[in-house]
């Protein structure tokens, strides 16, 4: 039984919640609504710190494991192994919140109430907090948010393990920089088809506890204070019970930068009348004034109030009396042997082959008496952690995990190459071009390690942040990287590009001159032991690409356009560099005798069948891709519907069932409407989307079925 679907429970806890509330002065109510609630002693309510962050893992609370930054958990579509992950995440969570109620440690991040997943849709490469999501597709981000979330909440009726939060709702991701002002101009088709689905799935399916609202305006009305979104959508059309909590610092923006009110109070007031129930931040200490003004009914705060302690009841945290067998979750849970392990394996899941010209990959230990390792990334720590991180015991870079990986087998030769961004015009300090050189010259092999780290792409305001806003200004290499890379190749070694990004890059000069390329993302602690060990062949990259890389930043629509006419790969017309869903393997699979139960869609969906064969050598994982396309005039390109990860040895086979429900076969129209067009539509299923530049790259096509609306 999913947790919470126990009404009698959720009603107790709830009937529990509002006898509290009712013994409460207008003060105390006001108080619960900030995120560092003050405690009630008469009432037996202690204080609570509802900020606290697991996007990756326990961040900014002292050790905890760092697994791979969410773009590359996406990576693995694979919805069980990210739900394994998040139910990690809110093991090492529980331990380190009973350690720290022991301790009476209740300040900031020390709760269970964690503020992720962020299931928003990464529509442009260059936002800076895009690493944070699931990528671009809409399906995709709501199964891997459907299954965090899970994670998180865990699956016993009576209570919570943590509660999650889907974030930033909605039609959120950038620019950066113009978020607090920023007015999001996007039509009814758009929002429902595109922005919409995650969040909508991890409410009706997740059954999330927390939704948080998103900085922007949407339509005029700032997300924080949106009747539309929060009411009408969120608890009107899909039943949302649980509580909504605005962005940090959020509702301040109504009247200092979205100008839709004059006074704090005012701002306060819009955002609790509209569906707001917690701040994060301190506005609502207005809320008292604003109920006394009129501004606001005193029953509104009631029912926010209301949901909090009712999220609280449900964690067994809002009173002494109650206990859980979470409790006794012990912190040498934190850090441990198994949960490193694990660790390890979501870094060599998330990895994704680009190129393997003449199977350069994997390397022969035996053949490499001397290894180049160059570029910026391979000793950063930075470059595996992204950003929303906690903090590991240890960390193995890309340097660190071949140099434990060949150990004494081999010398390792290793120069930084160049800073990761700057680019010093007096040519001193951080110039490595004349020791690049020997290193090449000296080496059999070269593995350039290149990208981006979370200094170049990150969240607005993070002090650490080289482009004032977190976003990136194209989607090239920064600073000397690509001339670095070049004379690297120059030297005609074999060479590996090793890129760690939390988005694409438009690499095509690699893509024409360099034998093998690899996307590792920000793989976490782990990160530089499991790329050694796939680069060696310990193990087969299955990893496949949750966003497009597009060849340049030129053919990209402006920034702050919201419409997805011309983006991602339901959307685009042009041909991308590497497509959403492409990543090649060690191994190589076989998709045969493909077929539907039904030529005519029914009420049921479609029922398919396929035969998945291990046609190489090696044993791997491959993900089965099922995308739809409707065949009529202005819908989109062929949308990814299904997807399962399945593990074969060399020559085995295996058939897999995968049933489509109606729902996707429907598409919404502009005015939001979810139809069904009549006519016909094709299913295409393989180890790939079905576009013509997936089958220019991989040398493989997938199998296609038509069936009748």
């Amino acid at each position: 039984m999913e947790i919470m679907e126990n009404r009698e429970r959720l009603e107790a806890y709830r009937e529990k919640a509002r006898k509290l509330v009712e013994q409460m002065t207008l003060e105390e109510k006001a108080g619960q609504t900030l995120y560092d609630a003050p405690a009630i002693p008469r009432l037996g309510i202690k204080a609570y710190n509802w900020w606290n962050e697991a996007l990756h893992g326990v961040a900014r609370a002292g050790v905890a494991t760092v697994f791979p930054q969410a773009i590359g958990l996406a990576a693995s579509f694979d919805q069980d192994f990210v739900e394994k992950i998040a139910d990690a995440i809110s093991t090492e969570g529980r331990a380190k919140y009973n350690m720290q109620q022991k301790y009476e440690d209740t300040e900031r991040y020390k709760g269970l109430t964690f503020w992720a997943p962020n299931v928003n849709i990464f529509r442009d490469p260059r936002w800076g907090r895009g690493h944070e999501t699931f990528g671009e597709d809409p399906y995709l981000s709501s199964r891997l948010g459907v299954h965090f979330v899970r994670g998180l909440q865990g699956h016993d009726e009576n209570v919570y393990k943590s509660a999650a939060c889907a974030k930033h709702f909605a039609v959120h991701s950038g620019p950066e920089d113009l978020r607090h002002e920023f007015n999001v101009d996007v039509d009814k088709q758009d929002l429902y088809e595109t922005y919409l689905p995650a969040f909508k799935a991890c409410v009706q399916e997740g059954h999330v506890e927390t939704v948080m609202g998103a900085y922007n305006r949407v339509d005029g009305a700032p997300c924080c204070g949106s009747h539309m979104l929060l009411q009408e959508i969120l608890r009107d059309e899909w039943g949302f019970e649980g509580h909504v909590v605005s962005d940090c610092g959020a509702i301040k923006d109504f009247y200092l930068h979205h100008m839709v009110v004059d006074t704090p109070v005012e701002a306060a007031a819009m955002a609790m009348k509209n569906g707001c129930d917690l701040n994060c931040g301190n506005l609502f200490q207005y809320l008292t004034q604003a109920v006394n003004e009129g501004l606001v009914e005193e029953s509104r705060l009631d029912e926010a109030v209301v949901n909090l302690l009712t999220a609280r009841a449900k964690l067994g945290i809002l009173d002494q009396k109650e206990h859980s067998v979470y409790d006794e979750i012990p912190y040498e849970v934190v850090d441990s042997p198994s949960m490193r392990e694990l660790n390890k394996e979501a870094a060599a899941r998330t990895v994704v082959l680009l190129k393997n010209e003449g199977n350069l990959l994997p390397l022969d230990k035996k053949k490499i008496r001397t290894l180049g390792v160059i570029g910026p990334n391979a000793d950063n720590r930075k470059a595996l952690v992204g950003n929303y991180e906690g903090t590991a015991s240890h960390y193995w870079t890309i340097l660190e995990g071949l140099q434990d990986y060949l150990g004494d087998s081999a010398r390792i030769l290793y120069s930084q190459g160049c800073h990761l961004c700057h680019v010093n015009k007096e040519g001193k300090g951080d110039d490595r071009s004349a020791e690049v050189k020997a290193v090449c010259e000296a080496s059999d092999v070269v593995i350039a390690c290149m990208g981006l780290d979370a200094s170049l792409e990150g969240e607005q305001g993070d002090a650490n942040n080289e482009f004032a806003s977190g976003d990136k200004p194209n989607l090239n290499l920064p600073g000397k990287q690509q001339e670095i890379l070049e004379t690297i190749c120059s030297f005609g070694k074999p060479v590996v590009l090793v890129l760690l990004s939390g988005s694409a890059l438009a690499v095509t000069w690699a893509q024409e001159h360099v034998p093998a390329v690899i996307q590792g993302w920000y793989p976490g602690a782990m990160g530089g032991k499991a790329i050694a060990e796939i680069l060696f062949g310990d193990r087969s990259p299955e990893g496949k690409l949750p966003v497009t890389f597009y060849k340049t930043t030129e053919e990209l629509p402006e920034f702050t356009d919201y419409h997805m006419k011309g983006r991602t790969y339901r959307y685009m017309e042009q041909e991308a560099l590497y497509p959403f869903g492409y990543g090649l393997s060690y191994t190589s699979f076989a998709f045969e005798n493909a077929a539907a139960d039904t030529d005519k869609v029914t009420e049921e969906g479609v029922g398919l069948t396929v035969r998945v064969k291990n046609t190489g050598h090696m044993r791997g994982r491959e993900t089965v891709q099922v995308y739809v396309k409707i065949l009529k005039d202005g819908t989109p390109n062929a949308q990814l519907k299904a997807f399962e990860k399945i593990s074969l040895e060399p020559g085995e086979m295996q058939e897999v069932n995968i049933r489509l429900p109606k729902e996707a076969f429907g598409l919404y129209d502009a005015d939001g409407r979810f139809v069904y067009y009549p006519g016909e539509a094709q299913i295409f299923i393989g180890g790939q989307a079905p576009d013509d530049r997936s089958r220019q790259l991989t040398g493989r096509t997938v199998e296609a079925l038509r069936v009748k609306m």
